[in-house]
């Protein structure tokens, strides 16, 4: 099967750089899948789950927080806020954080920072559905 170049780019460095069969990311308006040759063009990442399959059958699993990506000339770059491994992910501050976010909602807040303590609660949530390890096999 075919591969693409994917680079991933988060915040805090280059995350991933290297050949990819597979890339399933989390778009606004749903999951978005991308293989070899795929159509130019530019999607906006939401916090969630990325799974990408490096090698046949080995699928991995990315925290990713908020960006984009561009699909060009049979190469994709995403560029994210976070990007963090399932063994990267420390459980027990991610747990804090969720705590904390959810404490926050049921506090009397402007309008911007309860959509800011929903996105640290989102950010959270979703690093410990990662760090949980579950595998996807599609």
């Amino acid at each position: 099967m075919d591969t693409f170049g994917l680079k991933i780019i988060a915040s805090d460095g280059v995350f991933y750089e290297g050949r990819c069969r597979k890339l399933v990311i989390p778009a606004a308006d749903g999951e978005k899948g991308i293989m070899a040759n795929h159509e130019n063009m530019v999607i906006a990442i939401v916090i969630g789950t990325a799974r990408m399959e490096i090698e046949e059958g080995k699928w991995v699993d990315i925290a990713l927080g908020r960006g984009f990506a561009e699909v060009v000339n049979n190469r994709v770059t995403l560029l994210v806020d976070t990007a963090e491994k399932p063994e990267e992910i420390d459980v027990r501050h991610a747990k804090e954080q969720k705590e904390r976010a959810e404490e926050k909602l049921r506090q009397k807040q402007s309008i911007q920072e309860y959509y800011h303590t929903q996105a640290s609660l989102a950010r959270a949530m979703n690093r410990l559905k990662v760090s949980q390890g579950k595998r996807w096999n599609l």
